[in-house]
């Protein structure tokens, strides 16, 4: 069952990572063009939401389940296991929540350039933190780890 979850959660990666790379690059496109906010936005918005929650709900599952996650006394002096632990569970929850909280402001904001610069700024910032959290784990952004 492990084996299964874990190929789940790192496919599902790669919808989450392309998601939201496209969705920052047209938020930003149209809150610097001030273009018009429209259903494809607000679509490709939800997709990055939902396989956003979906992969939250798959790692919290491994979570309890990996072998890499361990609490004891040498969890924190471990670079792997606090790893596992601690950093990358904290950094992508964090990153979820940016993510759920940009696509709340861009439902709620009043015109297509606050919808924009909120998804831009949200989702932005949730990359980075993603793609910090991939770099800081030793593997590589885009390929097949295990």
């Amino acid at each position: 069952m492990y084996e299964i979850l874990f190929q789940a959660h790192s496919g599902l990666r790669f919808v989450v990572f392309f998601a939201l790379v496209i969705a920052v690059v047209l938020a930003f496109a149209g809150w610097l063009g001030n273009r018009p906010y429209t259903k494809g936005n607000k679509s490709l918005n939800l997709i990055t939401l939902i396989s956003t929650h979906l992969q939250v709900v798959l790692g919290l599952v491994l979570y309890f389940y990996s072998p890499f996650v361990q609490f004891g006394g040498a969890t924190m002096k471990d670079s792997t296991l606090r790893y596992w632990t601690v950093e990358h569970v904290a950094m992508m929850l964090i990153a979820a929540v940016l993510i759920t909280v940009g696509n709340a402001k861009s439902k709620r904001a009043l015109n297509a350039i606050a919808k924009h610069r909120s998804v831009a700024i949200y989702f932005g910032l949730a990359l980075l933190i993603i793609v910090v959290a991939i770099i800081q784990g030793g593997r590589p952004l885009l390929g097949i780890s295990h």
